[in-house]
């Protein structure tokens, strides 16, 4: 049997990834002493591996090599492991490869036992997952958003945004969600009884932001750029900001320049803090279980945009960075359960 895995050859031009990535071959790995490897079963594909297709070495990770396999949020089974803590047969989630299978040192890439009685495994990914503790974390730790609060969250259809709307929402928020396209606005709307809902390409953001009775309070940014631009002047004084993406610079060989309304964080005396999911890895299980409360409650959810198969995966990347997607996007692998 082989190994099929996604290589990165050269840094993407924009969205055209077809000429940066190849889909690869290679015999199966071996796991060394202290690793393990996995069968991965689903793939969760996030913006924020876009930056580390480029050659920017000033971001939270160090780009990935040319002519290595590209790195990704993994699901799958472990097949053998030569660490004692990981036992053949689990359920397992890890920063892994883009492939059929995965080589990993646990603690270098945050392997975990996932809870194998789930109902839905994509969970893992979704409200469970990476996206849905950025969102609880971003918003209780970071923004310290309370009752009443009025909430902005851009990429609110996104994967992050869409589950920190809903949270949000549960804390006693008033909030509005920042989507590309009327389709998206609508479905915020509809689905989760948004306060608000700003299509951003449909012109005026800064009309429409300026019209949120009282102000902003919070701010959960996942995109930078010109969004964050027309946002601050609308922030409340002392408003929070809380940054965990910055999706309008990612395709960037620089870094982007800062907003032109940089400003108005010294006159409205907000409060800016990035904040990244490995700052806070150790709370993952205290996250994951008010989580599943609030699913099992059905009080949270999260809509999944699903592609089949390892050789479709950059049909299915391509969408967050065009507008393509609601909710997760994942890959599935069909990998045997």
């Amino acid at each position: 049997m082989k190994n099929r895995f996604w290589q990165l050859n050269a840094n993407p031009e924009g969205t055209d990834f077809a000429a940066a990535l190849s889909l690869e071959e290679s015999a199966i790995p071996e796991p060394a002493e202290g690793e393990v490897l996995i069968e991965n079963q689903m793939l969760s594909l996030d913006a924020g591996t876009r930056m580390w297709m480029t050659s920017r070495t000033d971001g939270y990770q160090p780009p990935i090599p040319l002519g290595s396999p590209v790195a990704g949020l993994a699901l799958g089974r472990v097949i053998e492991s030569k660490d004692p803590n990981f036992q053949q047969g689990e359920l397992v989630r890890t920063f892994g490869q883009w492939a059929d299978y995965s080589l990993v040192r646990p603690e270098l890439s945050d392997l975990r036992q996932m809870n194998k009685d789930v109902a839905d495994a994509r969970q893992h990914f979704g409200v469970l997952g990476m996206n849905g503790w950025t969102a609880l974390w971003g918003l209780t730790e970071t923004a310290k958003a309370q009752a009443d609060d009025t909430v902005v969250i851009s990429a609110a259809a996104g994967a992050t945004g869409i589950l920190a709307c809903q949270i949000a929402k549960i804390l006693g928020c008033s909030v509005y969600g920042i989507a590309g396209g009327p389709e998206k606005c609508r479905y915020l709307m509809e689905t989760y009884n948004l306060d608000g809902a700003i299509d951003y390409k449909a012109g005026d953001i800064d009309g429409a932001l300026a019209a949120i009775p009282g102000g902003i309070d919070v701010y959960f940014d996942n995109v930078g750029g010109p969004i964050l631009e027309a946002v601050l002047p609308n922030m409340v004084h002392y408003g929070r900001v809380a940054i965990c993406g910055a999706l309008a610079g990612y395709d960037d060989s620089q870094a982007p320049k800062g907003p032109a309304t940089f400003d108005q964080i010294l006159m409205k005396r907000l409060t800016v803090t990035g904040f990244f999911s490995p700052d806070f890895s150790d709370q993952g299980d205290r996250l994951t279980a008010q989580l599943m409360t609030w699913l099992d409650a059905g009080l949270i959810d999260i809509p999944f945009d699903t592609t089949h198969g390892l050789e479709n995966v950059l049909t299915a990347y391509e969408k967050l960075f065009t507008g393509g997607n609601i909710g997760k996007v994942i890959v599935d692998l069909g990998a045997s359960s």
